[in-house]
């Protein structure tokens, strides 16, 4: 009797990896190096939600280059879900043994390590249950992505396809929506704002005052002053209205003219002593920087 039952258990094994093997062929990640995809696996997934309740809902997209995004867009969608990505092959391995000592020890999926290349193929291919067996086919394709598809390539499937609301899909979308403006004419806390809400766009708004939402939103920006991506102050300055200026006092012979303040070498800019944390932070912005994984707090410090 025994022995059946160890036959019927190892063909289920068998029939398992067999069927987990199947990713490293299909579906066709190559062809998406040319080739827009259509409506994603996830997007199919929404769908079939709103139909079971009753919803009529339609799915709101438009796709545009990567050329066309705001640059700054891309920077906060890095600081806030993938700090690492040029630096990994698609897995970030120290976040993910961080998550698993988390789970293991609440005994649940309660935390996620997922890199934007694995967020990627998830929304492409694959559906949101938490399980063993969708983890191994999301690990299959997203080697298989990373291997076959440019890193620029990755992100620019990454930020059309990406949820931004409820059945709002893409930036471009994102930033019509709810900035009336094209993704590449988005401002650097703009940015922020909609990379902020990424983690759990259903529940979060861009433009709303939830108190993760600033806080999160806050936390990047300030991250992208430090690095010389955005400047502390820009948006206030040209949002602000014109006053009246006195007439300029004229310069002495031989005099040099510059345009930096009193005190300040000329040639001076900001960020313009790296890429990593040189330049100053905004006085009113969060300066935490992001873990040891590159992953940011999951949302404001409690107070005791």
């Amino acid at each position: 009797m025994r022995k059946p039952i160890l036959t019927v258990a190892g063909l289920a094994l068998l029939a398992a990896l067999a069927y987990l093997a199947s990713f490293f062929v299909y579906p066709d990640v190559g062809a998406l190096a040319k080739k827009n995809p259509g409506k994603t696996a996830f997007m199919e997934w929404r769908e079939a939600q709103w139909a079971e309740k009753g919803e009529k809902k339609k799915i709101t997209q438009r796709w545009v280059p990567l050329s066309r995004v705001s640059p700054l867009l891309v920077k906060a969608v890095l600081i806030g879900e993938d700090d690492k990505f040029y630096h990994h092959e698609g897995f970030d391995y120290e976040a993910l043994e961080q998550a698993f000592e988390k789970n293991l020890k609440e005994g649940r999926f309660a935390a996620g390590a997922s890199t934007i290349s694995q967020q990627l193929t998830k929304n492409l291919f694959l559906s949101p249950e938490k399980s063993l067996t969708r983890k191994a086919k999301e690990a299959i394709l997203t080697w298989r992505m990373e291997r076959t598809l440019s890193k620029r390539r990755i992100l620019e499937l990454y930020v059309n396809v990406a949820e931004w609301g409820d059945g709002i899909f893409g930036v471009e979308a994102a930033s019509r929506h709810y900035f009336q403006k094209p993704a590449s004419q988005l401002t650097s806390m703009e940015a922020a704002r909609l990379a902020a809400v990424l983690p759990n766009p259903i529940r979060f708004n861009p433009v709303g005052s939830q108190r993760y939402v600033t806080f999160r939103a806050n936390l990047i920006h300030s991250i992208m002053v430090r690095r010389g991506i955005a400047v502390a102050g820009f948006q206030e300055v040209m949002e602000g209205k014109d006053e009246p200026a006195e007439p300029a006092e004229p310069l002495g012979p031989g005099e040099p003219h510059n345009a930096t303040g009193p005190g300040e070498p000329a040639g001076a800019s900001v960020g313009s002593e790296g890429n990593r944390g040189d330049a100053p932070a905004a006085p009113d912005a969060v300066a935490a920087p992001p873990s040891a994984t590159g992953q940011l707090p999951a949302g404001p410090p409690t107070t005791p």
